[in-house]
């Protein structure tokens, strides 16, 4: 059986849109990525690693361990083997509080392509493919979130483009979440049901590619 690490944030966690509710693993798209994958033959285990808040490399001023690189190293070294590692964050590195754009953000994913390269797996076990998502474009933010995503808007412009010139470089693959789903109407950020079922049979239709 091949493992893949979904290291993402509260997209990928599954959180209810207005809510602080989850959906259930076979609702969210990395639980929908694992039942497809399986269904077409793929004997696969998904881990999901998806915390509420979590930036590429920046610290959350108000709560602790929302900076991605922070033991992204550990964590391969303890879930390995892996076959590959799934990357979806940059949605917060976009919060009021900070003052981040795009090419930031891609640096971001930049250095945690770098952390997982670099981590102490036992010898003989592969280093994992890496595979990033760019996340749907934040658009108006509602609700409570409103204030915590003030400015989202314009300074995640064309986060897509360079997330995929990073990968380009470093020759990870690389799938554009926008392309498949927007984010929900009901708070600009997170996405509903239907866009977790939408988004998880993309993406196990591109990972079948890569496995």
């Amino acid at each position: 059986m091949r493992q893949i690490l979904v290291y993402s944030d509260s997209l990928s966690w599954g959180i209810i849109p207005l809510t602080r509710q989850r959906l259930p693993f076979d609702h969210r798209w990395p639980g929908v990525l694992e039942i497809n994958l399986n269904l077409n033959g793929d004997k696969v285990r998904v881990i999901e690693d998806c915390l509420n808040g979590r930036r590429t490399v920046w610290d959350d001023p108000f709560k602790s361990g929302r900076n991605g690189l922070e033991g992204l190293a550990q964590r391969i070294e303890i879930n390995s083997p892996l076959e590959l590692v799934i990357i979806m964050l940059g949605t917060n590195d976009f919060q009021s509080m900070h003052h981040y754009n795009a090419w930031h953000a891609s640096q971001g994913i930049a250095t945690l392509v770098s952390a997982i390269r670099r981590a102490p797996i036992e010898p003989g076990m592969p280093v994992p493919k890496i595979l990033i998502v760019a996340p749907p474009a934040v658009k108006d933010p509602k609700g409570l979130i409103a204030m915590k995503f003030e400015g989202a808007e314009s300074k995640s412009h064309g986060l897509a483009n360079a997330f995929q010139r990073v990968c380009e470089e470093l020759e990870c693959y690389f799938f554009d979440a926008g392309k498949v789903t927007s984010t929900s109407k009901k708070d600009g950020v997170h996405l509903d049901l239907d866009q977790h079922l939408l988004l998880g049979k993309a993406i196990s239709e591109f990972v079948a590619t890569i496995l």
